[in-house]
C-alpha cells in the first residue's frame, strides 16, 4: 500500500512524515522544502503477530508495510504547471490513496502560504486543482468515446454516460469519490486513473495545547463536514506531539500517550484509518 502525504506549504506534513517515518526530512518554516517526494517504508504494528512471535519463537518476523510518500507542497495552479505542480500531479498519480495534512490550529510563528488558517479553503485548493486536471483528462475521453460510438458497440453509450455524470461532478468542483457506482461502473472509472477518484483521508494537525480541547475545535468541525460530505476519512492528530512521539522507547510511548490523555499514537489511527478506507485487512501467514 503506498500513500501520498499532500497538503498546503507549512501546514505541517513533512512534520508528520517525519514523525511517522523517523527519517528526519528537512522542516523547514518556508514552502517547498520538500521538492523531490521522500519515501518511507514503516511496518504495520499488529498485537497478534506480536504475540504470536513471542509464542512460537520463529527465525524470522516479516510484518506487513505500508510506504509512505511526502509529496512536495501545491499552490493554486498546480494544474496549470505553477509552484511545483506537474512534479505533484505526477506523484499523486502512483499513490494508492492520499493523506491531506489540513491545518486547525492558530500560530503566528508559523506562516501561512494564504496570510491565514482556513482549512475550507485550504481544502479547496488543492480539490480544485486535482478536479481540473481531472476534468482536462475527462473531456479527452470524452471526445475519444464519441468517436468509438461510431463503430456501433453499445458499450461505448454506456461509457459516454458515465463520462457526462463525472464531468458534470467535476464541474460543480465536486471529487469523483462523492459519486456512487454499480460495480460495473466503477471497475470502468478505475479503469481512468482519475485523481479525484483516489481515496482521501483528512489528517486535521491540531496544536499541542489543543489536544484536550479536539472535540470543540471549529477548524476540525469543518474538515469532518467536508470528509462526510465526499466519502472520505478523517483522523484529528498533533503532527509535532507525533514527532515527540517518534524518539521515545517503545515502554516510554505508551506512558507519554496516557499523560496526553490519549488512548493511541497517531501513527496507529492513520493506519487503522487507511486500511479501513481501502478496504484491506492483514492475513498472517
Amino acid at each position: 500500500m503506498k500513500l501520498g502525504i499532500v497538503g498546503l506549504p507549512n501546514v505541517g506534513k513533512s512534520t508528520l512524515f517525519n514523525a511517522i517515518t523517523k527519517a528526519g526530512v528537512e522542516s523547514a518554516n518556508y514552502p517547498f522544502c520538500t521538492i523531490d517526494p521522500n519515501v518511507g517504508i514503516v511496518a504495520v504494528p499488529d498485537e497478534r503477530l506480536d504475540a504470536l512471535a513471542k509464542m512460537y519463537n520463529p527465525k524470522k518476523v516479516t510484518p506487513a508495510t505500508i510506504e509512505f510518500v511526502d509529496i512536495a507542497g501545491l499552490v493554486k495552479g498546480a494544474s496549470k504547471g505553477e509552484g511545483l505542480g506537474n512534479k505533484f500531479l505526477s506523484n499523486i498519480r502512483e499513490v494508492d490513496a492520499i493523506v491531506h495534512v489540513v491545518r486547525c490550529f492558530d500560530d503566528g510563528n508559523i506562516v501561512h502560504v494564504e496570510g491565514s488558517v482556513d482549512p475550507v479553503r485550504d481544502i479547496e485548493t488543492i480539490n480544485l486543482e486535482l478536479v481540473f486536471a481531472d476534468l482536462e483528462a475527462v473531456e479527452k475521453r470524452i471526445e475519444k468515446t464519441k468517436k468509438q460510438m461510431k463503430s456501433g458497440d453499445k458499450k461505448y453509450k454506456i461509457e459516454l454516460e458515465i463520462l457526462e455524470r463525472i464531468k458534470n461532478t467535476l464541474e460543480q468542483g465536486l471529487p469523483v469519490r462523492s459519486l456512487d457506482f454499480e460495480t460495473e461502473e466503477q471497475s470502468y472509472v478505475n479503469q481512468l486513473f482519475l485523481l479525484t477518484s483516489k481515496p482521501v483521508l483528512y489528517c486535521a494537525n491540531i496544536s499541542e495545547e489543543g489536544i484536550s480541547s479536539a472535540d470543540g475545535n471549529t477548524y476540525v468541525a469543518k474538515v469532518k463536514e467536508i470528509a462526510e460530505k465526499e466519502n472520505s476519512g478523517l483522523i484529528v492528530v498533533c503532527a509535532k506531539i507525533e514527532e515527540e512521539i517518534a524518539q521515545l522507547e517503545e515502554d516510554e510511548k505508551q506512558m507519554f500517550l496516557e499523560e496526553l490523555g490519549l488512548k493511541e499514537s497517531g501513527l496507529n489511527k492513520l493506519i487503522k484509518e487507511s486500511y479501513k478506507l481501502l478496504g484491506l485487512i492483514s492475513y498472517l501467514t
